[in-house]
């Protein structure tokens, strides 16, 4: 699982520089996230998570508030999730997971980025079981054993724990993700995370070569250029 992670990480490293609108969604997601889970942060622990992750990325502080702010007012856009699956080039596999307010333009949209690079989308299900969908939770740490033991007492249902370089990192099904939190921190005190996300790992990895390279990176540009698009999970390994 570990290096399932890590593999994902440093292929994803091209999205996360292609993401020009990374205020805008982490607003989106901030405020669909207080909408629905309440806006106070001790209370929501995803919205915790969430403000938390923002800020490592150096979103500004009134950026975050401004999303709470508009939480609270009850009003405003209904966004909901989409999700797409299917093949990108150098068939590797692609989950694009969206927030949208317009499910007939989203789809248009994210299609057309298939299209467009010679992709193929396809249809609920089709890829999603080639994924885990995984809470991960990571931070500093030596006594990964005394990590587990507390998970456990808490009824988590942990699927991997690893501990390389004073890192222990914590896997967990993604429904468990706000059990396992309130687990740690209740643990460990005010443990500061180095991830804290909720993500589809792929199961397995597929090579893309170089001939592939440049039609993937066009179609990883396409999608992140998409206001409704969060996030892009594949398995190509570069």
């Amino acid at each position: 699982m570990g290096r399932a992670y890590q593999n994902r990480k440093e292929s994803m490293a091209k999205t996360a520089d292609a993401k020009t609108k990374l205020y805008s969604k982490y607003a989106r997601e901030i405020y669909v996230c207080a909408k629905s889970g309440g806006v106070d942060p001790a209370g929501n622990l995803s919205l915790r998570g969430l403000i938390e992750r923002a800020k490592k990325d150096q979103v500004p502080a009134h950026v975050i508030e401004k999303a709470i702010d508009k939480a609270k007012g009850g009003g405003g856009e209904d966004f909901s999730v989409a999700r797409y699956e299917g093949f990108g080039p150098g068939n590797c596999i692609v989950i694009v997971e969206c927030l949208t307010d317009n499910p007939n333009r989203t789809i248009a949209d994210v299609r057309h980025c298939f299209t467009k690079t010679k992709c193929k989308m396809g249809t609920p299900g089709s890829v999603s079981h080639m994924f885990d969908h995984c809470a991960i939770l990571a931070f500093k740490g030596d006594d990964e054993e005394a990590v587990l033991e507390a998970l456990m007492m808490a009824d988590v249902d942990v699927t991997d724990i690893e501990n390389e370089d004073g890192l222990i990192t914590v896997f967990t099904p993604n429904t468990e993700y706000a059990k396992a939190r309130q687990a740690l921190t209740e643990a460990l005190g005010e443990v500061e995370f180095e991830v804290d996300e909720i993500q589809f790992l792929p199961q397995t990895f597929t090579a893309i070569g170089e001939e592939d390279r440049p039609m993937f990176d066009r179609f990883l540009d396409m999608l992140n250029d998409l206001d409704d698009v969060q996030n892009v999970y594949h398995n190509a390994e570069l």
